[in-house]
């Protein structure tokens, strides 16, 4: 698979387990908490293949991940779940591209 195309797929299937995530959860505006949310961990998913880190695929994934999360953790002020499920949801995309990315 091309690493453009892993980097959507990882990138939809993570944003939507993302926003499942926060389904049960109250929120003032849920649609642009679900669009946030969506939008953070699609771009984590989709250039987790694509960047070239002198790290193994799923250290790349976690910088890629912790890169992208902090700007929405700051923004939401809940650090540590949002930081921590980017950056371990991150090593994992880099650990799976690293077998189906050709």
């Amino acid at each position: 698979m091309s690493p453009i195309a892993y980097g959507a797929l990882a990138g939809l299937v993570f944003g939507a387990v993302s926003v499942g995530m926060m389904l049960p959860m109250r929120l003032e505006n849920r649609t642009i908490a679900y669009l946030g949310a969506f939008t953070g961990r699609f771009a984590v998913g989709f250039l987790v293949p694509l960047v070239a880190l002198p790290l193994p695929m799923w250290g790349t994934g976690a910088v890629v991940g912790l890169l992208i999360s902090i700007s929405n953790a700051i923004v939401a002020g809940a650090y540590t779940p949002i930081i921590l499920i980017g950056t371990v949801g991150g090593a994992l995309i880099g650990l799976i591209g690293g077998f189906v990315v050709a």
